[in-house]
């Protein structure tokens, strides 16, 4: 069955338009807790955690999913502004159902959405979701007072999660000497991730630290790094680590102003764990995934898979392979041995810890990768052109493929919202990407 609502990461949109509107929200809320309360033990009384980033429709979603969760018989614990990495950790850890995080993740203020994490601290199954979907295809009820939901505030949830972060350090190692600038996006982790490296010893300037609700994202953090390049540079810092709204994205940045994606920083995860005799077994990448970065990988004696882009597909195949090292170079970073999800403040912590141990600066650490130009381009096309049975367009392809001998590679993809065919084309010569790309694009009937 096609999914109505879920996408790749939850439900996402613009509040205000549907499904991202009070009503909706509240019958989500109430179809979750049916389908919960449907899977729970007898005389079990499930409960629930509830957990958001900055943005000021986050008032509006929390009371609305309350009120949903509450007429379904279950009870609600309330966290508030939490990365999603937390509340993924606070669910596990405090044995409760599910958590639901209330977040747009990298998206301006204006959208918002709502994802799930299961009773163990991973995304909610395919299975669970269209169970939720059945749920809300039925007339919202309301169990009687007896048996309502309540709410319960969590007074502790954020040095919880700060003593859980640290908790990922090597116990003999510290930040001590080290003067790091911090961006928290005015996002999910503005009051956590400062703290978590200044209690591991680092000076810590903290920037995008001031949320109002509406500037999330707004010129700070990992989807706009040019705030942390520049302060890094003005306070002549040993690093900038940019988180994303809801925190589960890494960008890092060195004294240079360099610059570093998650492709970069997955190889450092990688290889440090292999040079200190963990048998990993493999990386997961995506199929945007930098091909100097899987050859550098492999060339670890270990494995590479690639999976569709999105950390939740991600991590199905680290769990199908039995890995516990994957990301995407957007900056979503998994370690397995550490988290059950992506966690960018976990991640720039095992980024650290490798650099301590060797000595080495990031750049140091991956002077052997030298990342390979990428080409995207998106061409709007005709609404009914069928590019993957278009024979001229796969000709091309093909003796463009042929062309880079293997020094390079070809992805073409089609948007899920809208009609643009996505051409992208890697290859070690810049000039020779660009133009092998472009020979692609021409092809395609414009809009």
């Amino acid at each position: 069955m096609k999914k109505q609502y879920f996408g790749t990461d939850g439900i996402r949109g613009e509040v205000g338009q549907f499904p991202i509107v009070p009503e909706f929200i509240t019958r989500l809320g109430y179809a979750a807790g049916i389908v919960l309360s449907s899977q729970a033990k007898p005389g079990e009384r499930c409960k629930i955690l509830i957990g958001k980033d900055t943005r000021v429709s986050g008032y509006l979603l929390e009371a609305a999913l309350e009120a949903g969760f509450a007429a379904a018989g279950v009870d609600v614990m309330l966290c508030g502004p939490m990365p999603t990495p937390g509340v993924a950790y606070l669910t596990k850890a405090l044995r409760l159902s599910a958590g639901v995080v209330i977040s747009a993740s990298h998206n301006p203020y204006q959208d918002n959405g709502i994802k799930f994490f299961s009773a163990e601290g991973g995304k909610l199954s395919d299975e669970f979701e269209l169970a939720i979907e059945a749920e809300l295809a039925k007339p919202m009820g309301c169990v009687s007072s007896k048996e309502l939901g309540k709410a319960f505030r969590i007074d502790d949830a954020t040095g919880r999660y700060i003593e859980f972060c640290k908790s990922t350090f090597p116990g003999e190692l510290n930040l001590k000497g080290m003067k790091l600038v911090v961006d928290c996006a005015h996002g999910a982790a503005y009051h956590i991730a400062p703290h978590v490296f200044h209690e591991l010893g680092a000076e810590v300037i903290s920037i995008g630290v001031n949320p109002d609700g509406r500037n999330i994202n707004d010129g700070f953090g990992a989807t706009a790094p040019a705030a942390i390049i520049a302060k890094v540079k003005e306070t002549k810092a040993d690093l900038g680590i940019a988180l994303d709204g809801d925190a589960d994205r890494l960008q890092m940045v060195d004294a240079s102003g360099r610059l570093f994606n998650g492709d970069e920083l997955l190889y450092v995860l990688a290889k440090d764990r292999i040079d200190r005799g963990q048998a990993i077994g493999g990386v997961v990448g995506t199929l945007m995934t930098n091909l100097a970065v899987e050859n550098a990988i492999k060339g670890l004696g270990i494995g590479f898979e690639r999976a569709n882009v999105g950390d939740r597909y991600v991590l199905e195949l680290l769990k199908q392979k039995g890995w516990i090292i994957g990301g995407e170079g957007s900056g979503h970073l998994l370690c397995l041995d550490q988290h059950s999800t992506g966690d960018g403040t976990i991640a720039a912590l095992q980024v650290l810890a490798a650099m301590s141990q060797t000595k080495k600066s990031l750049a140091q650490l991956l002077d052997s990768v030298k990342l390979f130009p990428q080409v995207l381009l998106n061409i709007k096309f005709k609404p009914g052109y069928d590019w993957k049975s278009d024979q001229t367009l796969k000709s091309q392809v093909s003796q463009v493929e042929s062309d880079l001998k293997g020094t390079g590679r070809v992805l073409i993809r089609a948007s899920g919202t809208e009609p643009v065919l996505r051409v992208m084309v890697e290859a070690q010569d810049g000039t020779l990407a660009m133009s092998a790309a472009q020979s692609i694009a021409d092809l395609v009937p414009k809009l």
